[in-house]
């Protein structure tokens, strides 16, 4: 391991604001669902981060349940290894599934919040994470005390900040009314699924989330677990995701066999040859799409390969070619956009003006 610090150079790579906060995360970054720690072990994981860091990806996501806690690990181990300047990156990890099977030993008890904090930490080996996620909601417990634990983990110095995945815009908007009246540290982001099967919640449960609190999100997901590739237009290949994690994918696997499924694959085909059309492929068109949003801070990639990482990185070429144009022709593939709110009748607005919503 060599004691030079390599130097970060952001390429191309666009850079957001994380939700309302002053953190910039860049548009795509890398994360360790179902692979870093998992499927993907030792030296590849190294080549992998390697090579995302190589061309602009400094943010790295992970969680407690990645792998047992093994992703994390893993992480940790080739941050070091590689001797990548801390300062420089932006890692983002999650509690809630806990790594125990004791009552305690997950959700989102003070108690589980700073313990499952001290043992992420020990096992990346860092001494704080740039933002600490709630990867569920935890009805169980007040949201107060959620709230409270969070504020004490950033005051610690374990976490800069914190967010949440998967929750409710009530529930959101709980945490933000608790955090204003107590004078606490609100969550700044939401790590939402967000693809072009997947819109309800991001584009429209969220809606008025993003201008009241500026919420960002960091979406997982967004090429809908391969879907989106075109790699199962014609069955489900021996390497893919679908076929490496049959029990965890049994349910999606057998709803592309009904006629939704199906209708499914027909749209992908038909995004397919709207991306050659564009000089791309269907991924990177998919990712593109998401991160064309102005809500989304960043899209999380998932690789099992450095040649993954490169190829879904074209998705930064194809940003400035989603004209009016090209989105209004995915639109009418997907036939899918969420309807605005009802406003039972009254007038339209300035279009020019401060939108209502």
């Amino acid at each position: 391991m060599s004691n030079e610090q390599p130097v970060f150079d952001p390429k191309n790579m666009p850079f957001r604001r994380l939700g309302n906060s002053g953190l910039r995360v860049p548009v795509f970054s890398l994360g360790g669902w179902l692979t870093l720690g998992g499927t993907v072990v030792g030296d590849p994981v190294k080549e992998i981060i390697k090579i995302a860091w190589e061309n602009g990806i400094n943010m790295f996501d992970t969680a407690e349940v990645y792998a047992q806690g093994k992703s994390e690990l893993e992480m940790g181990r080739v941050i070091r290894e590689l001797n990548l300047p801390r300062h420089e990156l932006v890692i983002t990890t999650k509690l809630f599934w806990g790594q125990g099977k004791s009552p305690n030993a997950g959700g989102l008890s003070r108690k589980h919040i700073i313990e499952g904090t001290q043992a992420s930490l020990k096992r990346m080996g860092l001494d704080y994470v740039d933002v600490i996620f709630a990867h569920r909601p935890d009805v169980t417990v007040p949201m107060e005390e959620i709230v409270r634990a969070f504020n004490y983990v950033i005051e610690k110095g374990w976490a800069f900040y914190w967010a949440t995945s998967e929750w409710s815009a009530q529930q959101l908007e709980e945490a933000h009314h608790i955090a204003s009246k107590l004078n606490l540290i609100a969550p700044i982001a939401e790590q939402c699924q967000h693809h072009m099967f997947h819109r309800e919640r991001p584009e429209k449960e969220y809606l008025p989330l993003y201008s009241k609190y500026g919420m960002g999100t960091t979406t997982w997901s967004s090429l809908a677990s391969g879907l989106l590739t075109g790699k199962y237009n014609n069955g489900i290949p021996e390497n893919s995701r679908f076929a490496q994690h049959s029990d965890f994918f049994k349910n999606t696997v057998a709803e592309l066999q009904k006629p939704e499924g199906q209708e499914k694959i027909k749209k992908v085909r038909e995004l397919t040859k709207l991306a050659e059309e564009l000089g791309t492929s269907t991924a990177a068109l998919a990712l593109a799409w998401v991160a064309r949003n102005p809500n989304t801070s960043t899209v999380i990639l998932g690789a099992t390969s450095p040649e993954q990482v490169v190829e879904n990185l074209k998705a930064i070429e194809v940003l400035p070619k989603l004209t009016a144009e090209v989105l209004e022709r995915i639109e009418g593939i997907l036939q899918n956009k969420p309807e605005a709110p009802n406003l039972f009748g009254r007038p339209a607005l300035d279009t020019f003006g401060r939108p209502a919503y």
